[in-house]
């Protein structure tokens, strides 16, 4: 597989440049989440890194590069339709519910012929 040197700016990984593996398109992932493990054994902390272009060609304004910046919001605010870990809401997708209850078809939640 391909890679490429990718710089990383801000948080603690500010200033390094790390090989990260290209995707079939030829980009890096949209998000690097980089696990560092807690020194008193309990549960990794996640640094959770953005990609963004490193510049623009001048006259199509195409992206010259790729780095990511760091995301101090984590995987929460991922972008326009952020929607947890994905990112994305499909407008396939099921909307979301509360915990321990379940749609319901019937607006409103009045009775209807299929309750009988």
């Amino acid at each position: 597989m391909k890679s490429e040197d990718t710089p990383f700016e801000g948080g603690p990984m500010d200033g390094r440049v790390l090989p990260v593996l290209l995707g079939p398109t030829g980009h890096p992932p949209k998000t690097y989440r980089i696990p560092v493990p807690d020194a008193a054994g309990g549960p990794p902390t996640v640094l959770v890194y953005r990609r963004v272009p490193r510049g623009h060609s001048r006259k199509l304004g195409l992206p010259q590069g790729w780095k990511y910046e760091f995301a101090a919001e984590g995987d929460k605010g991922a972008g326009k339709w952020s929607g947890g870990l994905s990112g994305l809401k499909w407008p396939w997708s099921k909307p979301d519910t509360e915990h321990g209850t379940t749609p319901d078809a019937t607006p409103g939640g009045r009775r209807d012929d299929a309750d009988e």
